[in-house]
Parts: C-alpha cells; sequence; structure tokens
C-alpha cells in the first residue's frame, strides 16, 4: 500500500484541521457490507476502466452537504490527505448522491478485482472503520469515546482512557510430510475448498507454540521446525495473518475440534493442478490470501 500513514503528524490538530479544510482532500468510503468501488483508468478519476477504491474530494463533499463527522485519517497519497468515511454513518440522501454511479462490494470480492495497492489500501479502510464502529464506548466506565491522532485512538473523557486499534494475531501454517500437504475445509465451503489450518494465538504463546498447537488441536497431528514466511492484514474483523510453514513426520489426520469438516492429506501433484485451476479433487482459497500463497509458494519450489 504507497500510503504515507503521517503518524508523526496526527496529533497535530492545527495540521489535520488544515487537510480537513483542503478542498483537494479525499475521501474513501466502507460500509458493513462492503467497500465503494468505481471504475477508473489512465484518464483519471473520471474515466472508465479498472476498478478502484471511489475517491471523492472534499470539497464537492461539502457542496453536496457531506461532512466527514469524526476525521478519520489514513495518510497522505501524492500528498493530498486520504480521509475515510463510514456508510453506515451517513444520511441517507448523502449515501445515495456519494453512492450514485459506484458499488458496494464485499471486501472478500474487492480484493479479487482490485490492483494490489488498492487491496492494501481496502483492508487498512475497512479495518479501522470496524474498530471504530465498534468502540465509540469506553469499555472501561461506558462513556462515548472520541477520535483522538486523527483516527488512531479514541479518548474517554470520562476516565481518561486511550484507547488504540488492535489486530489480533493468528497463524496460519502449511504443513508438509512425505505424504503432501495437510488441508482442511470448513463445511460452509465449496464441495472441493480446502486450505492450510489456522488459529490464534493465545496470551502467553509464542508464534511457534501457536503453531504446533493449533495443528494438533485441528487435525492431531503433530509439527516441528516451524519457520516464519510471510503476513497479510486480513480485516475479518481485525486480524493479521502471520503464515509459517512447518514439517510433520505423517499421520491420519482426523477433525478434531469441531471446527473443521474433513482434514488430510494431498500431494503435490494434486497442489500443483490445483494452483492451475485443474485439479477435478481439489479448489484452492482465493489467490489473493496468505494461504494461496503459502501453497503456490511450495509448489514453485519442489520444482526448482
Amino acid at each position: 500500500m504507497a500510503l504515507d500513514r503521517v503518524t508523526t503528524l496526527r496529533s497535530d490538530s492545527a495540521w489535520v484541521g488544515e487537510r480537513l479544510g483542503d478542498p483537494g482532500s479525499r475521501a474513501v468510503f466502507a460500509g458493513r457490507e462492503g467497500v465503494l468501488l468505481g471504475e477508473a483508468g489512465p484518464g483519471g478519476e473520471d474515466a472508465r476502466g479498472a476498478p478502484e477504491l471511489v475517491r471523492r474530494r472534499l470539497g464537492d463533499l461539502a457542496a453536496a452537504g457531506v461532512a466527514a463527522a469524526e476525521p478519520i485519517l489514513l495518510g497522505l497519497e501524492q500528498d493530498r490527505a486520504l480521509f475515510a468515511i463510514d456508510l453506515d454513518a451517513l444520511p441517507r440522501a448523502a449515501l445515495a448522491a456519494i453512492t450514485r454511479g459506484a458499488s458496494v462490494v464485499a471486501l472478500r470480492n474487492a480484493g479479487a478485482l482490485l490492483p494490489r495497492h488498492e487491496g492494501g489500501l481496502a483492508a487498512y479502510l475497512v479495518s479501522l472503520l470496524n474498530w471504530h464502529r465498534g468502540h465509540r464506548f469506553c469499555p472501561n466506565c461506558g462513556t462515548t469515546t472520541a477520535v483522538g491522532e486523527a483516527g488512531y485512538s479514541r479518548r474517554c473523557p470520562s476516565c481518561g482512557a486511550v484507547h488504540f486499534p488492535r489486530t489480533d494475531p493468528v497463524v496460519i501454517m502449511l504443513v508438509v510430510s512425505r505424504a503432501g500437504l495437510l488441508l482442511g475445509r470448513h463445511a460452509n465451503w465449496p464441495p472441493l475448498r480446502y486450505s492450510v489450518l489456522a488459529g490464534y494465538v493465545a496470551p502467553g504463546e509464542t508464534l511457534e507454540e501457536a503453531v504446533v498447537r493449533e495443528v494438533r488441536e485441528e487435525s492431531g497431528i503433530e509439527v516441528y521446525d516451524p519457520r516464519y514466511v510471510a503476513s497479510q492484514p486480513w480485516p475479518f474483523p481485525s486480524s493479521l495473518m502471520l503464515g509459517f510453514e512447518a514439517r510433520s513426520e505423517g499421520g491420519d489426520p482426523v477433525a478434531r475440534d469441531g471446527e473443521l469438516e474433513d482434514v488430510g492429506w494431498f500431494t503435490l501433484d494434486t497442489a500443483r493442478a490445483a494452483v492451475r485451476g485443474q485439479s477435478p479433487e481439489l479448489e484452492l482459497p482465493s489467490p489473493v490470501s496468505i494461504a494461496h500463497l503459502l501453497i503456490e509458494r511450495w509448489v514453485a519450489a519442489q520444482a526448482a
């Protein structure tokens, strides 16, 4: 995501006020149902072309009677301030004006449509608005909180507590043995859809310990030598997926904890065909997911 989050300037209320007063500053939009997408091309934000997040100038919004109730600043994009506006908080008339000619698209679907830098911005936008939507009241005393640091915190005027957006760490791991890849499926997925295993990190637990525990709990398989690979923000609602590879001596996996409907080993040939979209027995997760990356990366390494 090519966006300057301007962390050091967020507490400067005068600077933030200038950005809010600049008619050239822009806003992007999301609600519980998804992000607002339009089409843009090389000719500019009004040209027709590839999908992107809809951006509206604050000056145009003000002329339409729309004002950002809270200054949720995402950062600077090409030296212009970019703010987040919650579609669910807008009056009906303003909502109709903003969404005219555009579509609200679920984030999972938008991720498959958007270029990578726009997908990263969409994830950031949704995650931050999700947190603000769920933290309007102080968890300590119940008082209505106020936005601080241009959207990077909320402050309670009663007890003085300052609350910051949280991200929950989740380990997601590719388990490999001589039998192939260990993959599982949830009951509500399409019939052939399988993915790598994943789970939340418990309090007081290292990431490596979480990898071993989650695989054991979900499949009964023991793993060793977990190695970090990559990470991905996953705002459903506010997770950070921490990708690992781990080794196993194999065994007979069994779906044990009620989360998975089935779990099993898949051969390299099956995984390779699935990466190409040509397997009659395995469908992989979306290419925008870190789960797909972990599988695709491993398959490519076997051919090297």
